[in-house]
């Protein structure tokens, strides 16, 4: 053989290949190629979706944390105001309260008084009887000077009244 037979033959087989190939292996080839591209191209949208979502979310979140801080504030301010509320209400009772026992003790002290100044003029009234009728010798009849006893212990009342300042009747 010759080389210029040879180098057709090899030109003519390189062709028939180059079309086979052409026709039968470089389609599914490029084929595959432009699926693997599609992907690729969709993955990375998704990625960026992805990232996009995620962005969203972290916003949303940061908002309901922001919405849930000022709320929490709100309820530590109502309970505040309801705390200070009612330690008014409590201090405003206690100054009732306070201010009532004052008058019952008051009231109380003013009965002592009078029951310890009746008490004081009937010893005061019976010490002058007993007192009269050892100086005269003889028994005085406590009936008959009651009502002169009785005048005598308002008298000395009203002028230990009058004259006390700051007693209160």
């Amino acid at each position: 053989m010759n080389l210029t037979s040879t180098l057709i033959i090899q030109s003519l087989v390189l062709l028939i290949l180059g079309w086979v190939t052409m026709k039968f292996i470089w389609p599914p080839l490029i084929a595959a190629i432009e699926e693997r591209q599609r992907k690729i191209a969709d993955g990375l949208a998704a990625a960026d979706k992805g990232e996009k979502s995620l962005a969203e979310a972290q916003n949303a979140a940061a908002e309901i944390v922001k919405e849930a801080r000022g709320q929490a504030g709100k309820i530590v301010d109502q309970a505040n105001r309801r705390s200070n509320e009612m330690i008014d209400e409590a201090k405003s009772t206690a100054s009732a309260e306070g201010q009532r026992l004052l008058s019952d003790a008051r009231q109380e002290v003013s009965l002592e008084k009078g029951r310890a100044r009746d008490q004081l003029r009937d010893e005061v009234g019976a010490l002058a009887v007993a007192g009269a009728t050892r100086i005269l010798g003889r028994e005085i009849d406590a009936k008959a000077h009651a009502d002169l006893i009785e005048q005598l212990a308002r008298a000395i009342e009203s002028s230990s009244g009058q004259s006390t300042p700051g007693a209160k009747a």
